[in-house]
């Protein structure tokens, strides 16, 4: 599930139904009730649905990638399913980068901080593949939901931001959710647990890089250069594990970077069109797809304690989203989770 996070831009969507006139335009349009609603209103409302179907799509699609790697996780290398996982993705991407122009994609000034962003990324990418051979699906993606509470807890030594007491309190019971989940110390831990931790951790390293990026670097140099990096850190290792696949699994293979690149520019298009505290809750609606997937394809349903540590870590990973929003901290935490 591991995603591009990027910077969300600002825009605060209007109470829609209170008749007043667009700053730009001074066009009302009419309800049958006789009430008034802006023009610049209902695009704003309109951008907020939009943008709320967006991200709902895109955690389908992200999730079912997700599923697709975990079907083939025990019969192909972490790596090689990561180099699909870049080096396809670039199909979906390319028109993109073609419409911005080649120049537009590749300009930066921050090559090393390109770099290393997407260490971090590879980082997370790995840990999390790597932790569906031994984990279900919903496990695995509930325990990465404790990325955002790194990106907070990291924010003020990388970053330099302020956190505040309420927020502090948000992360500090995040984790307590994270240790219902993971379970250390008890008969039934599973090391492999870890994983999808290391994962939240690489994840938020990734983050806090991106929002400096952010500041100089386009959405477009971003995705092309962190795909572009490990396509060639993975090209480079997985000759030396490589597994022929047949043609069924050639075409899953494909289709996870596919489906990553797709998952990607739904997510993006969905931040750009409205705002991360809006959208954080349906962010966490790829815990419902990877229960589904996970049940339909291999009978897995989380255990009680899954359940129990889950709600506790989304609803303080929601609650640190809608903080940051009301302080207006730049970039906000945007899309948090893997990919």
């Amino acid at each position: 599930m591991l995603r591009k996070y990027h910077s969300a831009p600002s825009c605060k969507p209007a109470n829609v139904w209170d008749g007043l006139e667009d700053e730009r335009t001074g066009m009302t349009a009419s309800r049958d009730d006789g009430t008034t609603l802006a023009t610049g209103d209902v695009a704003a409302r309109s951008d907020v649905l939009v943008g709320i179907g967006l991200i709902t799509l895109s955690m389908a699609v992200l999730s079912a990638m997700d599923a697709v790697v975990k079907w083939l996780a025990t019969d192909y290398p972490t790596i090689q399913l990561m180099f699909f996982r870049s080096a396809f993705a670039f199909l979906p991407l390319a028109p993109l980068i073609l419409r911005a122009g080649p120049a537009a994609a590749l300009r930066t000034r921050k090559l090393p901080a390109h770099a290393l962003r997407s260490v971090f990324g590879l980082g997370a990418l790995g840990c999390f593949f790597w932790s569906l051979v031994y984990l279900p699906l919903a496990d695995a993606a509930a325990i990465a939901f404790a990325a955002p509470l790194f990106v907070t807890a990291l924010s003020m030594p990388i970053l330099g931001e302020a956190v505040g007491l309420r927020r502090w309190s948000a992360v500090g019971i995040g984790f307590i959710g994270v240790l219902v989940m993971v379970r250390p110390g008890v008969g039934v831990f599973q090391p492999a647990a870890l994983l999808p931790l290391a994962a939240a951790l690489f994840l938020s390293l990734m983050v806090l890089y991106i929002r400096k990026l952010t500041r100089t670097e386009s959405d477009t140099a971003i995705v092309f250069y962190y795909t572009l990096v490990c396509t060639l850190v993975t090209g480079t290792i997985v000759p030396f594990f490589w597994v022929t696949p047949d043609l069924t699994d050639l075409l899953l293979l494909i289709s996870v970077g596919v489906l990553g690149g797709i998952g990607q520019i739904l997510l993006t298009a969905a931040y750009r069109r409205t705002e991360a505290s809006i959208l954080a809750p349906f962010d966490y609606s790829a815990m419902v797809w990877a229960v589904l997937f996970g049940f339909l394809l291999w009978g897995d349903l989380p255990a009680l304690n899954i359940w129990f540590g889950v709600a506790i870590v989304i609803a303080s990973g929601i609650y640190i989203i809608y903080r940051e929003a009301e302080l207006s901290l730049p970039g906000g935490l945007g899309p948090w989770r893997r990919r």
